[in-house]
């Protein structure tokens, strides 16, 4: 089976996304980009992640040709391939219909950075892409005009797009972003948070990519 640990990264991921509260049933998707041979593996369209093994993540190239694999890849394809296209240094793309962030996407409204774990995960506040049509070939172009050097922004109306040099990475920016729109919400109901200053947004990034975890 061709890229079977990146396969098996996917599907767990998929299978997270379950587990983490960020999908219903059969919605979002993950994806995860082989560095040695460009390929990407998918989740398929319309199945449920739970009864999946990895040989039905499919794999395909840059240009959605299917390399190997029996089902139809997800209808996102071609919103992952654009962002893929024009973010060389991206390995892994989430998709979520996650409820916390999703009550901002539906306001249109950016989730403000007011902790250091959401500079920490996903580097500040997070943006929100232009309403885009599913199966439109939009969304990608309109992720890449708002995410910058973040990991993650909301897509109107629709739901969360997460990125990251790898599938763990995405999967982390995508449960952060969830907890921290959760945690602002909550906060807001009781009076009006206090939002990070810029410094101290850059000082968190700056932790996490130097200092956290086991270099």
């Amino acid at each position: 089976m061709l890229l079977e640990e990146i396969r098996k990264e996917v599907l767990e991921a998929a299978v997270d996304l379950l587990k983490y509260g960020l999908v219903t049933l059969t919605g979002g998707n993950v994806s995860g980009r082989d560095e040695a041979t460009g390929y990407i593996a998918i989740t398929p369209s319309g199945m449920p992640y739970e009864a999946l093994f990895p040989e039905d993540i499919v794999i395909i190239d840059i240009e959605g040709n299917v390399i190997e694999g029996k089902w139809k890849a997800s209808v996102d394809t071609p919103d992952h391939l654009y962002i893929y296209k024009q973010r060389q240094d991206l390995f892994s793309i989430i998709h979520t219909h996650s409820t916390y962030a999703c009550s901002f996407a539906m306001l249109h409204r950016e989730i403000p950075c007011a902790t250091t774990t959401l500079a920490n995960e996903v580097g500040g506040s997070v943006p929100v892409a232009r309403y885009a049509p599913v199966n439109s070939g939009l969304i990608g172009p309109s992720v890449i005009e708002v995410i910058g050097n973040k990991s993650g922004c909301l897509l109107a109306n629709h739901g969360v797009m997460t990125v990251g040099t790898s599938v763990k990475h995405a999967l982390t920016a995508a449960v952060m972003l969830e907890d921290n729109a959760k945690s602002y919400l909550f906060a807001k109901s009781i009076g009006e948070p206090v939002l990070l200053e810029e410094e101290e947004i850059q000082k968190a990034v700056e932790v996490f990519q130097y200092v956290y975890g086991q270099k």
